[in-house]
C-alpha cells in the first residue's frame, strides 16, 4: 500500500528534527575545549651592566672573548673558564692569572661544575648537544656524551649519576658511565642544577619553579614555586638549596627534604651568578646591574649580606676555591677575569 505524500513528508521532518535534537544533546554533553595554557614569561636574563664607576677589587687579567661559566678547583687551584671566538675551555692559575692550558670544544660553553674536587670538569656544549668531561690539570677531554638539545648545566649526584639540563630540548638527561640511562620530560626550559644528598634540584626558567628529583628512584618528588624569574641554584652544607631569583631580585632558600621554602632575601641589582663556600658558609652573588659582588652569611637564622665588592663589568659568573677563599669573577663585556681573596669581616 502506498503512503500519501503528505504523510511521507511529515515523517521525514520528524526524523530530521529527531537527529537535530540528538546532535544538540551530544554537543551539550561534550566537554568544552580546554582553555589555552597561560603565556609564560621569557626566561630571566642578567642586566646589561653599565660602565664601571669603581675600580674592581683584586687583580684583573685578560683571558679572551666573552668569558662566561667558571669553576675553581680546590685541589689544583685552577679556574676553568668558558671562552668564545673560538669556543674553548681555559685553565687559569688562580694565584697568578696565567692561562696554562686551553681545550678547544665545539659549541658555546655556559655553566661549569666539578664532578668532584680535583676534577673532572663537567662542560655542557650548548651548540654541540654534548656534555664533555675535562680532566685537571691537563685539560684533556675524557668523555663526550650526546645528551639532547642545548645542554646548559650539569651536576653530579652523590651516587655518581650526572644530570644534564637540555635547555632547548625541554628535558633532563641522566648519565651513568658516559651513557644516557634516563630522560625526564616534565620540564619546559631547564637551566640551573644542584645536587644535595639523594636529591637534585632543577630550576626551570620558563615555569619559574624548582623541581626536585630523587636520584635513587629517578622520579620527580616535588615542584615548588621559585619566584618571578629564577636562573641559578646551589646547595649549601645544610642540604638546603639556594635559588637566585634574577627577575625578582632575591635569594630564595629551600629545604628540599621538607619540600618548602625557608626564606627570601631581597637583592636589588639583578642578581645572577652564584657560588657557595662551604668552609666559610658563605654565598657569593653577582649583581649585574651594579657591577657588584655581595657576600651573604648563612650562619645566622636568616641569610644576610655582610660585604659588597666592586667587580669587573658584566659579572655574569662567580666561583670560589673553598680551600683558599679566592674568588674568580668573569667580566663578560671586556674579556677579563677578576681574582681576589676577600678579608673575612
Amino acid at each position: 500500500m502506498s503512503i500519501a505524500p503528505e504523510k511521507s513528508a511529515t515523517r521525514s521532518w520528524r526524523i530530521v528534527a529527531g537527529l537535530g535534537l540528538v546532535v544538540a544533546l551530544a554537543a551539550a554533553c561534550a566537554p568544552s575545549p580546554s582553555p589555552a595554557p597561560p603565556e609564560m614569561p621569557p626566561p630571566a636574563e642578567p642586566a646589561l651592566a653599565p660602565p664601571l664607576v669603581r675600580p674592581p677589587e683584586g687583580t684583573v687579567v685578560p683571558i679572551g672573548t666573552a668569558p662566561e661559566g667558571a669553576v675553581a678547583d680546590p685541589v689544583t687551584h685552577l679556574v676553568a673558564v668558558g671562552l668564545r671566538e673560538p669556543d674553548r675551555l681555559a685553565l687559569i692559575v688562580e694565584k697568578t692569572g696565567k692561562t696554562v692550558a686551553t681545550t678547544p670544544l665545539p659549541g658555546h660553553l655556559r655553566h661549569l661544575q666539578l664532578a668532584a674536587p680535583g676534577g673532572p670538569v663537567l662542560v655542557p656544549g650548548e651548540n654541540s648537544d654534548q656534555l664533555f668531561t675535562v680532566a685537571l690539570p691537563s685539560g684533556t677531554v675524557t668523555s663526550a656524551v650526546r645528551t639532547g638539545s642545548s645542554p646548559h648545566d650539569a651536576t653530579q649526584a652523590a651516587n655518581g649519576l650526572v644530570f644534564a639540563a637540555n635547555e632547548n630540548g625541554r628535558d633532563v638527561a641522566v648519565i651513568r658511565d658516559a651513557r644516557v640511562v634516563h630522560t625526564f620530560t616534565d620540564v619546559t626550559q631547564p637551566a640551573g642544577l644542584a645536587a644535595t644528598g639523594d636529591l637534585v634540584g632543577l630550576v626551570d626558567v620558563r615555569q619559574n619553579d624548582l623541581t626536585l628529583y630523587d636520584t635513587a628512584t629517578l622520579t620527580r618528588v616535588a615542584r615548588l614555586p621559585a619566584g618571578d624569574g629564577p636562573t641559578h641554584v646551589v646547595a649549601d652544607r645544610r642540604g638546603h638549596l639556594d635559588v637566585i631569583d634574577t627577575r625578582g631580585g632575591a635569594l630564595l632558600t629551600y629545604d628540599p627534604a621538607g619540600r618548602r621554602q625557608l626564606s627570601r632575601l631581597d637583592l636589588p641589582g639583578t642578581p645572577y651568578g652564584v657560588t657557595y663556600d662551604d668552609i666559610r658558609d658563605r654565598l657569593w652573588v653577582t649583581l649585574t646591574a651594579t657591577n657588584e659582588l655581595v657576600g651573604i652569611d648563612l650562619t645566622a637564622a636568616e641569610p644576610r649580606v655582610i660585604t659588597r665588592i666592586p667587580t669587573v663589568r658584566q659579572p655574569n659568573t662567580v666561583t670560589v676555591d673553598i680551600t683558599t677563599g679566592t674568588l674568580a669573577v668573569t667580566g663578560t663585556t671586556d674579556g677579563v677575569l677578576q681574582l681576589l681573596t676577600p678579608s673575612r669581616p
